[in-house]
């Protein structure tokens, strides 16, 4: 069994800042990809940014030069850091990751999401 959980969200004023976790825990042998997806009502859940297990990422454009992702291998943990947050960032926020489990078995999930209000 794996289990993420996330933590970090919460209120913030416009150019506000925020860091989200994302930590796994369980039966994991190796992590690949880890990810963060948002959510915001009436809309399908996209792509915020993704960093593989040799730390390359990649970004939606939405966030490019305000969001900063980045792991820590030793914790199984993965961050979003949020700058100049904007009244368009609020959404539920999701991470994904994609590990072994064992050297044979590969397991993906979400975490159980976290909500982040931009709001003066």
């Amino acid at each position: 069994q794996v289990q993420l959980v996330e933590s970090g969200g919460g209120l913030v004023q416009p150019g506000g800042s925020l860091r989200l976790s994302c930590a796994a825990s369980g039966s994991i042998f190796s992590i690949n990809a880890m990810a963060w997806y948002r959510q915001a009502p009436g809309k399908q859940r996209e792509l915020v940014a993704a960093i593989t297990s040799g730390g390359r990422t990649n970004y939606a454009d939405s966030v490019k030069g305000r969001f900063t992702i980045s792991r820590d291998n030793a914790k199984n943990t993965v961050y979003l850091q949020m700058n100049s947050l904007k009244p368009e960032d609020t959404a539920v926020y999701y991470c994904n990751v994609d590990l072994w489990a064992t050297r044979s078995v590969q397991w993906t999930g979400w975490g159980q999401g976290t909500q982040v209000t931009v709001s003066s």
